[in-house]
Formats: structure tokens, sequence, C-alpha cells
């Protein structure tokens, strides 16, 4: 049994967690399934609202669909949890990763406008 398929279990037989939303949006991404995630991550975040790691992942997500913009808003409110937090770490990563996607943002920007 794969490790989606052991947290997928898991969720059916409950109780459903921000932290077995977030494992099973992890394993998901291990298998290059982002898309799968989003939804894991997004319920992680119903669930727990100041779970800075989903937020995280959750905006990586996005980017590696090539959602840039979704991206962006997930990191900046993920940034404002982490910094709610105390999670200086996070805070720091996502300021990276929403640099990242602000820049692929603009490089998209610059390539629609000169079609």
């Amino acid at each position: 049994m794969s490790t989606v398929q052991t947290f997928e279990k898991m969720l059916e037989r409950g109780p459903d967690s921000a932290l077995l939303r977030y494992s099973l949006a992890n394993a998901y991404v291990a298998e290059s399934r982002e898309s799968d995630a989003i939804e894991h991550l997004t319920k992680a975040i119903e669930l727990d609202g100041k779970y800075s790691a989903a937020w995280k992942l959750l905006g990586r997500c996005y980017f590696e669909i090539g959602d840039f913009a979704h991206s962006a808003k997930t990191y900046e409110a993920g940034i404002e949890v982490a910094d709610g937090n105390g999670d200086k770490q996070a805070v720091k990563e996502m300021r990276v990763y929403l640099k990242r996607a602000n820049r692929q943002l603009t490089d998209q920007s610059k390539g629609q406008g000169g079609a």
C-alpha cells in the first residue's frame, strides 16, 4: 500500500484533522500530484488556519501547477499567519517563494504585453 493510500484510508476512517490532510497532501506532492494536494491543503487550512506549513505547501503547489497568482496570494496570507505564530523560518522561506511567484507573474505579463 502506498503512502497516499495509507493516508486516504485513515481519512476514510476518520477523524479528520489538519495534520492528516497535510500529511496526505505531502504524500501527493511526493508523487508530483500537486493538483490533488491542493484540495487537502485547503481543507487543512479550513481546519486550522494557523498551520504555517500547510500555507507554505499550498503556495508551492499552486506555483508548481503554474498558478502564480494563487501562489502569491497564498504566500502573502501564509506569511501573515506564520508571523502571527512567531514562526520566523516559515516567514523567511515564504518571502523567498513569494518573490519567485511575483517574478513569474511579472514575466507572464511582459510576455502577454508583447504578443
